[in-house]
């Protein structure tokens, strides 16, 4: 029986540990307007998403598009700095006509992959963009096309198609900010990729041709309004009205980064031609400084917290055990949130037979604030309890006594047992009938 028992706690214990799923932390309201139509605010510490705003309606990504550009040109040249290409004109001739963004390539010279990576990057220069598509895809820019969205793919992006590797217009070139969030972040593992696109200037192509970034976040001499000093990288995109002002950016501050991606916001009034302020810019900032002034990291259960008590079976003089979170568990949440308005909701059994170990899964607890989930955490016994062996044949002998066979068992002894007296009585009173009667003599 107690081989029995321990391979049945065994297996419950590890089963469960399967059921409990972290959730992302709940998402909080802002104190102000945004301008642009997708907005994605990430803590990159945690995972946590923290603000969204439609984040996966498709939108048209412009230069953002370039992050991917990176990804898969990095991905397909394992020195940087020592492989080199020669750029093609008939490669340039394709953005005649576009009145793109360029990063002054010309034809006949030879660049290295990493000058091709900042001219990318810095000055978002399409012009790199099909030079480096044109290198990775041997002379066909549409297989390295065809490795974006394959890429796009792998990373679980569901609302992305990628048609051109620089970002210009065209009906089946789209993207999520959400889905752009898993483009950037893994990104953000590729070499050089946070250096590259967090320079203001760049001499890597000579003195006489300066590179000058396009993000005013980043831009201390330039940026004026847009200008925020804790900024940094990753780039800026716009294709006029069709696709509006957008950014991917990241800050840091106080040991604390966030990633925004902000698209959509009004380009150009098409009634009068002027240009709006760049909404983008102005709502990654506005997000970034709020969620440092009001967000901070809570620690909202503690793993040397007693925090439910269950039955006790089996244990000699006690009836109850105490559990404790497995471990601490720490979020994201508005500075002014008081830990007794988060809402636990417990998953676990009335009662355990001992013995039981220390640490041993019994449950888990879902916290929520607001009415969304922050997370589950396992819960473990606190201390370990022997289990008494004479409890546990008292226990054998109850359950026998009180199970139905046994029930039965003994009815049908007593149904025998009643069945022999009756058909004893019966015998006796047949033999007492057939005793002869005794004749006396007379004298």
């Amino acid at each position: 029986m107690k081989k029995i028992f321990t391979v049945l706690v065994s297996a419950a214990v590890f089963l469960s540990g399967f059921l409990a799923v972290p959730v992302q932390a709940a998402q909080f309201d802002i104190n102000f307007a945004t301008e642009s139509k997708s907005v994605y605010l990430e803590n990159l510490d945690t995972g946590i998403v923290v603000y969204t705003k439609e984040p996966d309606a498709r939108r048209y990504p412009a230069s953002t598009t370039k992050i991917m550009t990176y990804i898969i040109t990095a991905e397909h040249v394992k020195d940087f700095k020592n492989t080199y290409v020669t750029i093609k004109e008939k490669t340039l001739k394709l953005l005649e006509g576009t009145g793109s963004s360029v990063a002054g390539l010309e034809a006949g010279e030879k660049l290295s992959v990493y000058q091709l990576l900042n001219c990318l990057m810095i000055p978002s220069g399409n012009d790199a963009a099909l030079v480096l598509a044109d290198y990775i895809g041997n002379g066909s820019i549409q297989t390295f096309v065809d490795m974006m969205n394959a890429k796009a793919e792998e990373l679980g992006c569901t609302g992305t198609h990628f048609s051109n590797p620089h970002g210009l217009n065209d009906p089946n070139h789209y993207t999520t900010v959400s889905d752009m969030a898993k483009i950037t972040k893994y990104a953000l593992t590729m070499p050089e990729f946070e250096e590259i696109s967090n320079t203001c200037y760049s001499e890597c192509l000579g003195e006489d041709r300066y590179l000058i970034t396009t993000n005013y976040m980043i831009d201390v001499q330039r940026g004026g309004e847009y200008y925020y000093e804790y900024a940094k990288g990753i780039k800026t995109g716009s294709t006029g009205n069709d696709s509006g002002y957008c950014l991917v950016s990241t800050a840091e501050k106080d040991g604390f980064s966030y990633l925004c991606i902000a698209y959509g916001a009004k380009y150009e009034d098409e009634e009068t031609g002027e240009y709006y302020d760049n909404g983008a810019m102005i709502d990654s900032k506005n997000l970034y400084e709020w969620a440092f002034d009001k967000l901070e990291m809570k620690t909202i259960i503690d793993k040397n917290e007693l925090v439910k008590e269950i039955g006790l079976e089996f244990a000699w003089n006690r009836d109850s055990i105490q559990l404790s979170p497995k471990d601490n568990y720490s979020t994201i949440l508005p500075s002014d949130v008081k830990l007794s308005s988060i809402d636990r909701k417990y998953d676990v059994p009335k009662s355990v037979k001992a013995p039981v170990k220390a640490g041993d899964k019994v449950g888990t607890v879902t916290l929520s604030y607001a009415g969304q989930e922050l997370g589950t955490v396992d819960l473990v016994i606190s201390e370990t309890v022997e289990r008494s062996e004479l409890l546990i044949a008292i226990n054998a002998v109850k359950n026998i006594v009180s199970s139905l066979w046994f029930m039965i068992v003994v009815g049908v002894i007593l149904i025998f047992f009643l069945g022999y007296i009756v058909l004893a009585a019966i015998y006796n009173r047949k033999r007492r009938n057939r005793r002869p009667v005794k004749k006396y003599r007379k004298f």
